[in-house]
């Protein structure tokens, strides 16, 4: 993680668009009720998720190549550690990428690095909802 816990504030500050890598069509699940809360809040979200659904009323798409360029600048991404590597991978292959969130419990230190070297912003192991209560 590059981004200093000073810089949280700033960082969300600065990003009204978030793309959500994964977004479940399951409610109960945080990698859809986070990005409700973060919709919630103000932030224009998308999400990207391997079967259509419409549940939560979420633009969706299947894939990453498939959000148009400007709305992946922030990308918030709800997989598992062991699959952070080839989401990173994916992320710098299309370009256009600022900054990557990976969600509270998720980490994966030589992909987190690997963004970094490419220049990106990284943030892992926080959640969207806890820092916005903590800032706003």
């Amino acid at each position: 993680m590059n981004v200093a816990d000073s810089e949280i504030k700033t960082l969300l500050d600065s990003y009204k668009k978030i793309t959500v890598y994964g977004l479940s069509n399951d409610p109960s699940k945080p990698s859809h009720y986070v990005p409700a809360y973060i919709r919630d809040k103000g932030w224009e979200v998308v999400g990207t998720y391997p079967k259509e659904h419409t549940v939560g009323e979420f633009t969706i798409y299947k894939t990453l190549k498939e959000v148009p360029k400007e709305d992946r600048k922030f990308i918030d991404v709800f997989r598992s550690s062991d699959k952070i590597p080839e989401v990173i991978d994916e992320i710098l292959s299309l370009g256009g990428t600022e900054v990557v969130w990976l969600q509270l419990g998720i980490s994966h230190p030589e992909a987190e690095k690997k963004a970094e070297a490419a220049g990106l912003r990284v943030v892992s192991n926080r959640c969207l909802i806890i820092e916005h209560r903590n800032y706003f």
